[in-house]
């Protein structure tokens, strides 16, 4: 993984968010069919992605707040 030199720019944090937020609705989209379509294994696997993806977007959140803050 490429690490960036320096303080992260709050414009960055903002878009990896608007990016994971995107991807977790998908995400979930997939889930919701997967439950509907009776495929019960992928939709539990799907859930379990979800919530994965939620709390690095939490995280990730928080850690834009604490940034802009700084400033």
């Amino acid at each position: 993984m490429r690490h960036h030199r320096g303080m992260t720019s709050a414009a960055e944090i903002s878009s990896l968010s608007s990016t994971l937020a995107e991807l977790h609705d998908r995400v979930t989209a997939l889930a919701e069919n997967s439950l509907a379509s009776g495929d019960e294994d992928m939709a539990h696997e799907l859930i379990a992605v979800e919530r994965a993806l939620g709390g690095a977007l939490r995280r990730l959140r928080r850690f834009g707040q604490g940034q802009s803050s700084r400033r």
